[in-house]
């Protein structure tokens, strides 16, 4: 038979003494190192958790954050455009009444103008009467005053009615 199918009692002992050694030396010089190895590998796992944990919980709160920024960009921004309304609605009112003042300062002019060039064509109309009436009176005189005979009764007429003192 063959001796590694059947172990004899010999081979046991030095596979068991082999065993013993190599467990002591493991033990000895490569249990420490293994065993310090996979508590740095269980630490770092457990400090990458905690930290993924912590980023998370900065995630939540810069979400958050960003929703309170845009919560309050929004506020701002409907009232710039409140303000923005209120200022156009204002600046319309203030140029409707602008140009009611300019309107109400034109009618005034013109009313005013109306009167200085009414007065103005009265005045005329009343000098052409006047030169108009002048005229006629001449050609009436002429007329009449055209015989020599209706001159000096003309005179005669003048000269009675001033009295001489």
């Amino acid at each position: 038979m063959n001796p590694l199918v059947t172990p004899s009692l010999g081979l046991l002992f030095w596979q068991v003494v082999t065993f013993l050694v190599v467990l002591f030396l493991l033990s000895k010089f490569a249990w420490k190192p293994i065993m310090k190895a996979l508590r740095e590998r269980e630490d770092n796992i457990d400090a990458a958790l905690s930290m993924a944990e912590k980023a998370k919980l900065e995630m939540q709160a810069l979400k958050a954050d960003n929703e309170r920024l845009l919560t309050e960009a929004r506020v701002e921004r409907d009232r710039i455009l409140k303000d923005a309304s209120e200022a156009a609605t204002n600046l319309v009112e203030t140029a409707r009444a602008k140009a009611t003042e300019e309107g109400q300062r034109m009618i005034e002019q013109a009313r005013i103008s109306i009167v200085n060039e009414k007065k103005a064509a009265l005045t005329e109309v009343k000098n052409l009467a006047a030169t108009l009436s002048i005229d006629i009176a001449e050609k009436l005189i002429r007329r009449e005053l055209q015989d020599e005979q209706a001159q000096r009764a003309l005179v005669q007429s003048y000269l009675q009615d001033t009295h001489l003192s």
